[in-house]
């Protein structure tokens, strides 16, 4: 019986060390997510846009193969929008 109680307790501080090394990380990505939104705001109190510097995170994360492939499919995809549809060609005829 005293060999299960020394593993329980065994098991038992490496649970507490795995969980109290998790919650120190949390801890630091909120202390990191808090400093993001500072420098959000700082860039928005100089007139730049938000939106365009998220995107451009977004763009510097992807290799050159796959922003090429999003902006294609972007330009296929607005062309698309565009071009007037089968059922207004035969409207208009």
């Amino acid at each position: 019986m005293t060999g299960t109680m020394d593993s329980v307790g065994v098991a038992g501080e490496r649970i507490r060390s795995i969980i109290e090394r998790i919650e120190r990380i949390d801890e630091e990505i909120k202390d990191l997510m808090e400093t993001k939104k500072e420098i959000f705001a700082e860039a928005k109190g100089e007139g730049l846009d938000v939106k365009v510097l998220k995107e451009i995170l977004k763009l510097r994360k992807q290799d050159k193969d796959e922003r090429d492939e999003h902006e294609s499919l972007l330009e296929v995809y607005l062309r698309a929008m565009d071009a007037p549809s089968p059922a207004s060609m035969a409207a208009a005829a």
